[in-house]
């Protein structure tokens, strides 16, 4: 896998080309009226939708943390609290997890985020070859290796979906 010469340079291409990781890119044309931008990108990219991972900001004992989970699930927020070692963990405000990350709802990234998180990614992405996460905007997705999506985010895995 290699970034296509037409993909579209964000923050998470960068840093997986510094870390000389492959990737290969995924454009498909987003839909403004969609907020269900997982489920939009199965769909548009004709993949099973529990390949496809959503990135999602929570604050665990006043820090923030990152779960990965498909988008077909929900992110257990005791699992992942459990998983970065804290008490309790509730959902980041929107416009927090936009400042700390550096992209927009939607087109949150794990990869380039402008704050390094603590990641945590859901234990069924090791159920395939390769996975889709955002690739730092709406309609832009990249393929990975679970492994590799770890290695670059320093992450870990677990059980952290419903």
């Amino acid at each position: 896998m290699a970034r296509p010469a037409s993909a579209p340079g964000t923050p998470a291409t960068v840093a997986l080309a510094a870390a000389g990781i492959p990737f290969t890119a995924h454009t498909y044309v987003h839909d403004p009226t969609t907020t269900n931008f997982g489920l939009e990108a199965a769909s548009a990219l004709g993949l099973d939708p529990d390949r496809v991972f959503k990135t999602l900001l929570a604050e665990a004992d006043a820090r923030l943390v990152v779960g990965i989970v498909p988008v077909t699930g929900m992110l257990d927020l005791k699992a992942l609290a459990s998983a970065v070692g804290a008490k309790r963990a509730v959902m980041a405000d929107p416009a927090v997890a936009e400042r700390k990350t550096g992209y927009v709802v939607g087109g949150i990234s794990p990869l380039g985020q402008k704050t390094p998180l603590p990641t945590v990614l859901d234990e069924t992405a090791l159920l395939w070859d390769t996975i889709y996460v955002s690739g730092g905007r709406r309609g832009f997705d990249v393929e990975l290796a679970p492994d590799d999506l770890l290695s670059v985010t320093g992450g870990r895995l677990a059980d952290i979906a419903r």
